[in-house]
C-alpha cells in the first residue's frame, strides 16, 4: 500500500488545508494510506493526532496566534521534523513553500530520500499577493522573503502540481521540467454541498423571501472589496429589493464601503453546517476580482462552492476563470470595473430563467469537470510516474 504524506502550513480549516484534505480523502478511497500534517488552531505545545474520513490528521503546535499562524514559526518546524523522524512514507507532497511546510518536506527528501512533490496554489511573492498588503513596511520586508521561499526550491522537487496556468508558466520559467508538472485546479465538494431551493434555504435562515440576494463568500483583497462595493452601489440605484450577503470570515467590513450599509448582511465566521443554506439562499454569486497577478495566480475555491450549490456566478475576466466561462455557461463575465460588473449582475438578476439554467449547468460541471475523484486520479498518476522513474 502506498504511504503518502501531505504537508500544509495552514491551520486546520483554513486556506489550502481544504485542498490537501480533499486530495487526502480521495486518495484513501483509492486504497492509499494518507497522513496530513497541518497546524493546530490553538495549541502551542504538544502534537495531536486524529482520524478524519480515513485520513490521519497530525496537528502540530505553533507559538503564534490567529492569522499569524501562517507558516513561519520554527518551533512548529522542529515539532514536525521530530515527529517525522519516526515515520516513513513513499512520497511527500508539500502544499506551498513557506518554512513550516517546506523544511519538513526537504528533511524527508534530503535525509530520508523520499520523493518530493510540490504544490503551487497561490502567487505569494514579488508581483503577487504580497503587493496587496496595505502596510508598505510589511510589504517591503516580506517581498524578498516570500519570493525566495516561493521560487528557490521549485526545481528541487521530483514533481510539481499547480492550480492554474499562470503558476504553470512561472514554474516552467524557473526551470521545472514541463513533463513533471500537472495542473490540478480545486475540485467541487458535491458531497458537502447540495442543491437547495433558495426559498427553503431562506426560510431556514429567516431571510426575506421577496429580496434578490447576491452572495460572496470568504476573504477578499482591499481593491477587490472596493470593486464589489462600488458595483453594489450602482445596483442599489436600479434595484430597491436587493441585498449583498457576505458569507463567512472576511477581513474587510464591506458595510463601511457601501452607501447603503443596511443592505449588506455580513455574517462573520459561521459553522460549516450552515454554509450550504447561506450559499443556497443566494440568487447569484460574485467573483469581483481586479486584474492583478495575485488574482491571476490562483484558483478561487469559492467558485467551486458556488457551482456545487447550483448557483450562477458573475465574475471578472481574470485568470483561468475566463476559459471556464467561455466553455461552460455557468455565469457571466464582466470587465474589472464597477459599471461592467454591475450591468452583468443586473442582467442575470432580472432573468430568473437564465439563472436557473446556468445554476443547473454549474452543478453538472461541479459533478463532472471538477470532480475531486477525477482530479485525485490524475494526482495519483503523477505519484506513480515519479515512483517509477525515481526522479525528474
Amino acid at each position: 500500500m502506498m504511504k503518502i504524506l501531505l504537508i500544509v502550513f495552514n491551520w486546520v480549516g483554513k486556506g489550502t488545508y481544504w485542498r490537501a484534505l480533499k486530495f487526502a480523502e480521495h486518495l484513501c478511497r483509492r486504497g492509499r494510506e494518507v497522513t496530513l500534517l497541518a497546524t493546530s488552531q490553538h495549541n502551542r505545545i504538544g502534537i495531536e493526532e486524529r482520524i478524519i474520513n480515513q485520513v490521519r490528521l497530525v496537528e502540530t503546535p505553533d507559538l503564534f496566534t490567529g492569522s499569524l499562524r501562517s507558516g513561519w514559526d520554527m518551533w512548529n518546524v522542529c515539532n514536525r521534523i521530530a515527529w517525522l523522524r519516526n515515520h516513513d512514507f513513499d512520497i511527500v507532497h508539500v502544499f506551498e513553500a513557506r518554512p513550516v511546510a517546506l523544511f519538513p518536506a526537504l528533511y524527508m527528501q534530503r535525509i530520508k530520500h523520499i520523493s518530493l512533490v510540490m504544490d503551487w496554489a497561490d502567487w505569494f511573492g514579488k508581483g503577487g499577493s504580497v503587493e496587496e498588503r496595505p502596510n508598505p513596511i510589511i510589504r517591503n520586508i516580506l517581498r524578498p522573503v516570500e519570493t525566495f521561499f516561493e521560487e528557490h526550491f521549485r526545481t528541487w522537487a521530483d514533481g510539481t502540481t499547480v492550480i492554474c496556468t499562470t503558476l504553470q508558466q512561472k514554474a516552467t520559467e524557473l526551470g521545472v521540467p514541463p513533463n513533471t508538472i500537472v495542473m490540478l485546479p480545486n475540485g467541487c465538494d458535491t458531497e458537502r454541498f447540495e442543491v437547495i431551493p433558495h426559498q427553503i434555504a431562506r426560510r431556514r435562515l429567516h431571510f426575506p423571501h421577496d429580496m434578490l440576494i447576491i452572495g460572496y463568500m470568504g476573504s477578499i483583497f482591499q481593491h477587490d472589496a472596493e470593486l464589489m462595493a462600488c458595483a453594489f452601489d450602482i445596483i442599489c440605484q436600479q434595484i430597491a429589493d436587493v441585498r449583498l450577503l457576505v458569507i463567512g470570515y472576511c477581513p474587510i467590513d464591506i458595510r463601511q464601503l457601501v452607501k447603503k450599509p443596511q443592505y449588506v448582511i455580513q455574517t462573520g465566521f459561521i459553522e460549516d453546517e450552515y454554509l450550504n443554506n447561506h450559499l443556497a439562499s443566494c440568487d447569484v454569486c460574485w467573483l469581483p476580482f481586479k486584474n492583478t497577478n495575485a488574482n491571476k495566480g490562483r484558483w478561487p475555491l469559492k467558485l467551486n462552492d458556488y457551482m456545487a450549490v447550483g448557483r450562477p456566478t458573475i465574475a471578472t475576466a481574470v485568470g483561468d476563470v475566463v476559459s471556464l466561462f467561455e466553455t461552460e455557461p455557468i455565469g457571466l463575465l464582466a470587465e474589472d470595473n464597477p459599471m461592467s460588473f454591475a450591468e452583468k449582475s443586473m442582467q442575470l438578476l432580472h432573468d430568473s430563467t437564465l439563472r436557473l439554467e446556468m445554476g443547473t449547468h454549474a452543478r453538472h460541471v461541479a459533478e463532472t469537470r471538477f470532480s475531486w475523484a477525477d482530479l485525485t486520479r490524475r494526482l495519483e498518476d503523477l505519484y506513480q510516474y515519479i515512483l517509477k522513474t525515481g526522479t525528474k
